[in-house]
């Protein structure tokens, strides 16, 4: 951990700006996941407990995005749907259950008068948070007038959202040119330190699981991991396709891309030079697509037809990957093993689930990244027994690529021993 955090620091009687990441799930004005908000706690209840002021910001969607869109479209736009309240309502109740947190407060926006007053009346202990950083365009721009009006606010700048920084944006990257102290929260360390560990120094055998769509999307993390001698690399997913397709195989109407079957076989090369056992799966749930409702079975992937559609890993392959896993001492997940989100297709994924926490209880060092492997996780009751679960997507990808991130470069270094 070569950042500043926290730690390091005196916090008594100082506004301390905390970039959280609050980007949640919200259905009909209730939060449906607050894995995040949870996360956030351990740092905001020990900068309070320590006599901080604290000023929380985050985003929420794109709603600029949204916005273009819906002008485009002729239609109206509503920002409410964008709005932190609902975050704010789910942050308040875990707020109550803990002695170290004065009054909460919500800030209708995250710049102005009003929020400056709102920042200024904080006491020891206090929590504001702010609305939506992004119902502004300025934050993604990494606008250095809106940097400074955020930096404004407060005395200190703590960065507990690792999961946007791979974005420089104002909140990540540029409120840093105009405060002072800028350091790290105890969720960012923590990430920091496991997903270091595994670029640095990783126990070994070192296996690396990786699944989702697109291989194009994974292609500088499998470069990385290749790099530093993953000693096994399993690939599920519809990403697999590309692999099967680049080898000749027939793969029917699943998903491919076609524009990197060589990258495909570049991959393929690179890990068998490096001593890297790069494991394919050997079956798979397929539907008949003239009848995808009534067609549902696992076959071997050479029994594949030109009608068939691959949405899932087999029984077979199942138990490969879990036997690949028994034994290691480093697990990296990120990716699904097919259509995570409709049944009977996310039974590979819950298998792999089972077989890296099966790993993680006989010594295994687990990091798992990614919404779809994390739901997963938590579908099967399996959080307790991984070691580490991220809360960065592309954040966790660009990491292990081995990118620096903007939103941690910006952060104060520790001193040179």
């Amino acid at each position: 951990m070569q950042k500043k955090t926290i730690k390091d620091i005196d916090v008594d009687g100082k506004r301390v700006f905390v970039r959280v990441d609050f980007n949640v799930p919200v259905k009909n004005g209730v939060v449906t996941d607050d894995t995040r908000i949870r996360a956030a706690l351990p740092t905001v209840c020990d900068l309070a407990g320590r006599g901080a002021k604290i000023i929380l910001a985050s985003h929420l969607g794109r709603p600029i995005k949204e916005k273009k869109k819906a002008e485009e479209a002729g239609n109206a736009f509503d920002p409410a749907k964008f709005s932190l309240a609902p975050v704010f309502a789910a942050f308040k109740e875990f707020a109550m259950k803990n002695a170290e947190i004065g009054e909460v407060s919500f800030a209708a926006d995250c710049i102005g008068e009003e929020v400056r007053k709102a920042a200024a009346a904080l006491k020891s202990g206090d929590v504001l948070l702010l609305e939506n950083l992004r119902l502004h365009a300025e934050e993604e721009k990494n606008d250095a007038e809106f940097a400074r009006q955020l930096a404004s606010l407060a005395d200190i700048y703590v960065n507990d959202a690792f999961g946007t920084a791979h974005r420089a944006h104002a909140s990540t990257e540029g409120i840093t040119h105009f405060v002072d102290t800028c350091v790290a929260g105890l969720l960012m360390e923590k990430e920091l330190e496991y997903l270091g560990r595994v670029l640095e120094d990783p126990e070994r055998p070192f296996v690396a699981i990786l699944g989702g769509a697109k291989v194009s999307d994974k292609i500088p993390v499998i470069d990385s991991l290749i790099e530093r001698k993953v000693d096994k690399l399993l690939i599920g997913g519809a990403m697999a396709y590309t692999f099967f397709k680049a080898n000749g195989y027939t793969v029917g109407k699943s998903l491919v891309e076609n524009d990197m079957l060589d990258r495909a076989k570049e991959i393929e090369e690179r890990a068998k030079s490096a001593g890297v056992e790069l494991i394919l799966p050997t079956d798979h749930q397929v539907v008949d697509s003239a009848d995808p409702l009534n067609s549902q079975r696992t076959i071997p992937i050479d029994f594949t037809n030109a009608g068939h559609v691959g949405l899932d890993i087999g029984i077979e392959t199942a138990a490969i990957f879990s036997n690949a896993l028994s034994g290691a001492r480093t697990i990296v997940w990120n990716g699904p093993m097919g259509m995570f989100e409709e049944k009977p297709f996310d039974q590979g994924t819950i298998a792999v689930a089972q077989a890296v926490a099966d790993a993680t209880d006989n010594g295994a060092t687990s990091i798992v990244g990614g919404g779809d492997s994390v739901a997963a996780i938590k579908q099967a009751g399996l959080e307790s027994h991984i070691s580490h679960i991220s809360t960065g997507g592309g954040a966790t990808l660009e990491f292990l690529a081995g990118d620096a991130l903007p939103g941690v470069e910006a952060l104060d270094s520790q001193p040179e021993s």
